[in-house]
């Protein structure tokens, strides 16, 4: 019976040119691989699921290339080693499980000798900010001056966490959240690669979903499979996941523009009685709202529907969204917070409007009274 293979694990890069996202740490890398200019310690900082660990296995790859560093290694049996997380002179460490000093004072007897099959001796130590305060002590001794053989290269998702004499002694590299564009387009490719049938709308929730993760991205997506079979829809998704539609977070931005209180408030009704995430919800009302200040940029509003606000208004709305998301996920009532949430963003941005139409009149009566003195 063989062993179903994840798809996050199917679809792991293999060379740099695979890597979707994080362009300019591929391309800092791959010239300092070009140039010699290699490091002895690398950073690797941001979210969960942005590929930290997968260019740590890469690099280590290249470093290691048969005949020398090279940016496009042959797949040779070391290099499918060190990809699968299997070669010996490539050691993976999880800094949670592996905390301790005794853990670190191995791994600087360890550094001590060369190399078995590969030209360097790397550790990739993940979550390295959950090393104890002594366990830190123990690895800058090591980081200060290390044997020539050997490479470290760190990744973390609250760097805040590291220590700085640890941070000063490598060189720091920062993965951002992946946009959604990209990631749906590969999501696209993996469903055509896998036939399966998943419409724009599903893979575009999915990629929502994901939070700038390719690799929860690609969990959701396998879920998908699981549940759907060959065929995924955007009811599918939002069925599994509690999401509110594109259509339904537009209709209540629709209404909140327009200041229609019932509306919004049966709104938050339907979402609740077919179990919307409400978080979820405000996040992506927030994000769209986001689009939308961008876009009004340019003409200074943007129309929702049939109501447009001003630049200012769409800021004051966002501002309130953002405040209320704590108390949404920690109050008593999630839906009550939510729904006060949503009326509080509507006053602030009326009352913000009136005041600023109160200055413009204010600012016209100056003007007119200026006037006025002047010719009398």
């Amino acid at each position: 019976m063989s062993t179903y293979q994840v798809i996050a694990r199917r679809y792991r890069p293999r060379q740099f040119s695979e890597l979707v996202g994080q362009e300019h740490i591929v391309k800092t890398l791959t010239n300092a691989i070009t140039s010699g200019r290699i490091g002895h310690a690398y950073l690797f900082v941001g979210p969960r699921g942005t590929g930290k660990t997968t260019v740590a296995r890469l690099f280590a790859k290249a470093l290691n290339a048969k005949g020398g560093p090279n940016v496009h290694p042959e797949d040779d049996e070391i290099s499918q080693a060190i990809m699968n997380g299997s070669c010996m002179d490539v050691v993976e460490i999880d800094g949670a499980s592996n905390r301790s000093i005794d853990e670190i004072r191995k791994l600087r007897e360890d550094c001590r000798y060369a190399p078995a099959q590969c030209t360097y001796k790397i550790y990739i130590i993940d979550e390295v900010h959950s090393l104890t305060q002594d366990a830190f002590n123990a690895l800058l001794k090591t980081l200060e001056e290390p044997p020539a053989h050997v490479k470290f290269i760190f990744a973390t998702t609250e760097a805040h966490k590291v220590l700085g004499t640890i941070t000063s002694r490598c060189q720091r590299f920062e993965f951002h959240p992946i946009p959604e564009e990209k990631i749906a387009a590969h999501l696209k490719y993996i469903a055509d690669k896998e036939q399966i049938e998943a419409s724009d709308e599903a893979i575009r929730a999915i990629a929502r979903l994901a939070n700038g993760g390719m690799r929860d991205a690609q969990s959701i997506l396998d879920q998908m499979i699981s549940f759907c079979g060959k065929k995924i829809g955007i009811d599918d998704v939002i069925g599994v996941y509690g999401l509110a539609s594109e259509a339904e977070i537009k209709g209540i931005l629709q209404s909140m523009a327009r200041g229609d209180y019932s509306a919004i408030v049966e709104a938050v009704n339907g979402l609740v009685e077919r179990g919307c995430d409400l978080n979820r919800a405000l996040s992506d009302m927030q994000n769209f709202l986001r689009e939308a200040m961008i876009a009004s940029f340019k003409d200074g509003y943007y129309a929702f529907g049939d109501k447009s606000l001003t630049t200012e208004q769409i800021m004051h709305m966002l501002d309130v969204l953002q405040s209320a998301g704590k108390g949404v996920r920690g109050g008593l009532s999630e839906k009550a917070n939510f729904e006060v949430a949503l009326l509080k963003a509507v006053e602030e941005s009326r009352a913000r409007a009136i005041n600023t139409l109160i200055k413009e009149l204010d600012k016209l009566s100056a003007a007119g009274a200026e006037t006025q003195k002047k010719n009398s």
